[in-house]
């Protein structure tokens, strides 16, 4: 009776969460996440999915963060037909995100569209529309916690608090199997972990004894301070009161579930308390309104500040839904916050904020969340001089900051503490869900501390593995070619595709050009790039 695990996604990437369970009673996706970051890895999100989606007998969802979730549309319009199973707060989520990432595609692909045209170049199809993730919304089915629950013969799953955000959850699974001496193969899926100290939530929890455990690595090589609630809102009071001491505005890109409402409820709580005036701040993302409403719903699930009566509202907090307000916000010159999605800063409403501010010498941008290599955000942390913003290129002179209080992710200290608690381990630990350094780094804790009796892998993208109750975990070879072949997997390595080197080469012209004394000079210039591009062809 053979069962085995196929990375689909986040295998030696940070998004694209993705695996396929298949054993002979059926086959089960645990979730069905849209890769982010370089356009290299996000081209895998048009491209047919690696398996047979009509073949997929149950999808299990660890939680609603797009990257998780994100493509379970593409998913349904492909011919699965089955029930998606998440918790009661992931679905509440996901009734407002899927179809909120289905219209930004659709905007995206629009201005894309329009480009193209101009160009002589063929349309391209959104990955799905609003519209289709709507319709794929009664496929949603809650799970409780704790309990095990049947979803098809043989299987039955029982989902863990992951602390990770409102919802998630870490997914332990018991499949049947022909063995006699051991007749269930018990596998855990850690979906993304919490720190031990967050904002709304303690820390994680989970079973123990497994044959095998799946665990996310995207912090497996830092080590992050412990920070209690005072200290970390005294962080953030010295970003806000520097910013507003320059007279610019501070424009905060957040992911719209959870790390919005945490800033909120510190902003809140600084004003409440007098250590920050009453700035005007405004919420320029409807996501983070419907998400916020899905807070308030569930806020008895919510470690909450205890002497805040209403920690997401209050007179000097403005909520943005329509476009005319977003594109309003343009003639606030300074001393306003704007806080806006995506937290990479790569789609949505916080590139036409960066677009306008970025390029002004008072202005603040604070990065909250981690930024994946490629994205906008990474770059900006990175120090770059210019950026390109729709087209154009915009001038870094705002201050970059960053804090890292905010993170949902456990560090390296605290994954290797969660994995402790699961022990025994008894067949293997496959690592995934982080860039090389961190995969490397966390399987080297994990030797070192003798935290897995067998094997301990870090799988490549697509790759598959028998799994056996009474053996290691057995590679098995590739029927098809890989969906990034070596060139493309180096580049994403170093953190850069030739799309970022591309737009960097432009900037690097445009400012040669204007470096340039003269126009006969310029000419030369121009001449000498076009030998080459010639001589290349």
């Amino acid at each position: 009776m053979t069962i085995s695990l196929k990375f689909c996604g986040a295998a030696g990437t940070v998004t694209g969460s993705c695996y396929l369970l298949s054993h002979p009673r059926g086959r089960v996706l645990i979730d069905c996440g849209l890769f982010q970051g370089p356009k290299t890895l996000r081209e895998l999100n048009y491209g047919a999915l690696p398996f047979d989606p009509a073949k997929i007998d149950a999808v299990l969802v660890t939680h609603a963060h797009i990257d998780h979730s994100g493509l379970l549309p593409k998913l349904c319009n492909a011919g699965y037909a089955g029930k998606i199973i998440a918790t009661v707060e992931t679905n509440a989520l996901l009734e407002w995100m899927l179809p909120d990432s289905g219209a930004i595609q659709e905007g995206e692909v629009q201005r894309l569209n329009q480009r193209n045209a101009r160009r002589g170049r063929p349309e391209v199809e959104p990955i799905y529309t609003r519209a289709e993730a709507e319709a794929m919304l009664s496929r949603l089915t809650a799970i409780a916690r704790d309990a095990w629950s049947e979803i098809m013969p043989g299987v039955r799953a029982r989902f863990h608090d992951a602390g990770h955000i409102l919802g998630a959850a870490s997914i332990e699974l018991e499949v049947m199997t022909d063995d006699p001496k051991q007749r269930l193969l018990r596998i855990l899926f850690s979906g993304d972990i919490g720190p031990d100290i967050k904002p709304f939530h303690s820390g994680p929890e989970a079973a123990e004894n497994f044959d095998y455990v799946v665990i996310e690595a995207t912090y497996g090589d830092r080590e992050r301070t412990r920070l209690t609630d005072e200290a970390r809102r005294t962080t953030l009071k010295s970003v806000v009161t520097e910013a507003r001491s320059t007279g610019g505005n501070l424009i905060i890109p957040a992911f719209a579930v959870e790390r919005t409402q945490e800033l909120l409820a510190d902003l809140v709580t600084l004003t409440a308390k007098g250590e920050i005036p009453p700035m005007p701040t405004f919420l320029d993302s409807p996501l983070a309104i419907r998400a916020t409403e899905v807070f308030e719903r569930f806020h008895d699930q919510l470690r909450l500040p205890p002497d805040i009566a209403d920690p997401f509202h209050a007179p000097h907090i403005h909520f943005i839904a329509t476009a005319e307000q977003s594109m309003a916000l343009d003639r606030v010159a300074g001393g306003a916050i704007i806080i806006a999605a995506s937290g990479m800063c790569d789609a949505g409403r916080i590139r036409y904020h960066l677009k306008s501010n970025l390029w002004r010498s008072d202005a603040t941008v604070l990065l909250v969340g981690y930024q994946a290599p490629g994205t906008m955000g990474a770059l900006l942390q990175s120090g770059v001089a210019s950026v390109r913003i729709h087209g154009q290129e915009v001038k870094v002179a705002a201050r970059i900051r960053t804090i890292d209080a905010y993170s949902g992710h456990a560090d390296r200290g605290e994954l290797l503490a969660w994995l402790e608690a699961r022990l025994p381990i008894f067949r293997g630990v496959f690592i995934t869900h982080g860039e090389d350094a961190a995969l490397a780094s966390l399987k080297d804790g994990i030797l070192a501390k003798g935290l897995a009796k067998a094997d301990v892998v870090i799988p490549r993208l697509d790759q598959t593995f028998i799994l056996h109750p009474a053996e290691t975990p057995r590679a098995v070879a590739a029927a098809e070619p890989p969906r990034l072949d070596p060139v493309k997997t180096e580049m994403l390595r170093a953190g850069r595709d030739w799309h970022n080197d591309y737009a960097s080469f432009l900037l690097d012209l445009q400012d040669s050009i204007a470096k340039t004394a003269g126009e006969r000079n310029r000419q030369i210039l121009l001449r000498r790039l076009r030998e080459v591009l010639t001589e290349k062809r």
